[in-house]
């Protein structure tokens, strides 16, 4: 303070024609000693007379009290007894109890009128000390703060030297304040590079902390996430749980989306069984017209014709309903799918068995005296086809009725992918579903196993026991092949039978039929297949 006024009163570009003056006092952080300074400044006698003021000099405009609170509370108190009027500042909410701002330093104060060249001054002085530094006051009546950064250096001859490395100064803008050069900073033994603070390496993202057991904190293991986890910052002392849609990167840093994995058209190998059932029905409509263009001849007629085109049209739905598994489970898709396929399956083999069926009587119809030429009509394949797929059609439709299947999102079945499956409902439905099918398939080939070595003029059995063996086959191993997959994988593998057997049936059974029909059409004659049936009776005559 009193370096400040000395400044003041010889500078006179600060407060012209005014000087300055002050009396002070040292309380010595004493009570009697604090309530006694006062009593004297305002008695001005060594001896404070109450009530009396002996200075030939002004009374002070402006007394601040004691740092302490307890200090300059007394020191207001007398100010207030002897009819001079004071304001307090509370340093909890920077306010004074008559609403005026005051300087932050002043604690108690005489209102006067020389307070308001006193205030006026302290809040617009601006000026340039002998240094060059600029000075002011804030709004608190603060001076800006300005600091050098200093560092001690420790030279080889054991001499310190404090060298300037930096400066903060409050008066310039907020991202120039603090300003110091990590190059001229020496740290112990003359070394320029920042000693580590911790005895283990900072951890990335991608792991935790984890404290090593019994030394210091700042001693820890980089510990990777677990699985379905990450973190995401340096040094994280935790790693947490991706959301369920979401699991985390190869770094294990972020949460990024599941793969989502399903049978698609876009996938190669759902383009390639897509591709396989086009072409295979197709083909099998192909086989249809030609039948159906050369259904006067006699091989045609002698192999129950309506039952080829049906068995035919089956096949062609066959192949189509494998496309139902490709693409988006939706909830209709999964609903029909399974039934669908079925259902056209039964069909099929049912009508494999009626013409199985119709060998046989057939056959037994040929012989004199017979009561099986009444059953040689449509009834029987009619029937047969009837009861054997209505049957089906009651396991699908009660499958459908109590438990129908519906589309799921499985997030457990494999790690870090969604898989967008149909979840048949009932495990038992289903494999009802199939096990009606293996048993008309069994049934067919019994029956066609039986009949095989009937006359050739009337005799398809030895293919239909070819093609229900394969049949059979397919299923086996769709069976093993269905258990032991997943995913995409796992419908892959039911579509892959659907072909495969349906292909089995279209093989065996017509293209014998087709190579006679367009290649060796010499051999479509009634005479040629009487003739196969004379000689084949011949042979088992003798």
């Amino acid at each position: 303070m009193s370096f400040a006024i000395r400044e003041i009163n010889q500078n006179t570009s600060f407060l012209q024609n005014v000087s300055l003056g002050m009396l002070t006092t040292d309380t010595c952080k004493d009570m009697a000693k604090t309530i006694y300074g006062a009593l004297w400044i305002l008695s001005g006698k060594e001896e404070p007379v109450p009530g009396y003021h002996c200075q030939k000099t002004p009374m002070p405009p402006v007394i601040i009290g004691a740092y302490e609170s307890m200090g300059s509370a007394a020191i207001a108190g007398i100010l207030g007894l002897f009819g001079h009027p004071q304001v307090s500042y509370s340093t909890s909410n920077s306010q004074f109890s008559d609403k005026k701002q005051f300087p932050s330093f002043l604690r108690t104060i005489p209102s006067n009128d020389y307070q308001a060249q006193l205030l006026h001054y302290l809040k617009n002085v601006r000026f340039k000390n002998k240094l060059g530094e600029e000075m002011y006051f804030d709004q608190n009546g603060d001076p800006p703060a300005t600091y050098d950064i200093i560092n001690w250096q420790l030279k080889e001859d054991g001499n310190i030297h404090y060298v300037k490395v930096g400066k903060f100064d409050s008066s310039l803008p907020t991202e120039q304040k603090l300003y110091f050069s990590a190059k001229a900073i020496q740290w112990n033994l003359e070394r320029t590079e920042v000693p580590r603070s911790v005895c283990s390496e900072s951890c990335p993202p991608g792991f935790r902390k984890a404290a090593q057991k019994g030394r210091p904190i700042c001693c820890f293991d980089c510990v990777p996430c677990a699985e379905g986890e990450v973190s995401n910052e340096t040094d994280s002392s935790a790693c947490w749980q991706c959301p369920d849609e979401l699991w985390p990167n190869e770094g294990r840093s972020k949460c990024v989306p599941k793969i989502i994995e399903y049978l698609s058209y876009e996938d190669s190998l759902g383009a390639i069984l897509a591709g396989l059932a086009s072409l295979s029905s197709t083909l099998t409509a192909a086989i249809l017209c030609v039948f159906i263009k050369y259904r006067g001849t006699p091989i045609v007629k002698a192999n129950n014709r309506e039952l080829t085109y049906f068995l035919l049209v089956g096949l062609v739905l066959g192949f189509l309903s494998s496309l139902l598994f490709i693409g988006v489970p939706r909830t209709i898709i999964c609903l029909l799918r399974q039934p669908a396929f079925g259902i056209i399956f039964v069909f099929s083999v049912s009508c494999v068995l009626a013409k199985t069926i119709m060998v046989v009587i057939a056959f037994r119809a040929t012989k004199p005296d017979s009561n099986m030429r009444r059953w040689l009509g449509p009834k029987v394949p009619i029937a047969t086809v009837s009861l054997c797929t209505l049957g089906q059609v009651l396991i699908c439709v009660s499958w459908i009725l109590l438990c129908p299947p519906f589309p799921q999102k499985n997030m457990k079945l494999k790690i870090g992918t969604i898989i967008l499956l149909c979840n048949e409902c009932s495990e038992i439905a289903f494999w009802c579903m199939l096990g009606y099918i293996g048993l008309l398939a069994c049934v067919s080939f019994l029956v066609a196993f039986l009949a095989r070595t009937l006359p050739d003029s009337f005799n398809e059995a030895k293919w239909i026991t070819f093609s229900m063996f394969l049949f059979l086959s397919v299923w086996m191993y769709f069976i093993l092949g269905y258990l032991s997959n997943q995913g995409k994988y796992m419908v892959a593998v039911e579509i892959f039978a659907i072909i495969c057997s349906s292909a089995g049936l279209l093989f065996c059974i017509f293209f014998p039929k087709c190579y006679i029909i367009l290649i060796r059409p010499d051999l479509n004659t009634r005479e040629q297949l009487l003739g196969k049936r004379t000689t084949g009776n011949k042979m088992k005559s003798s």
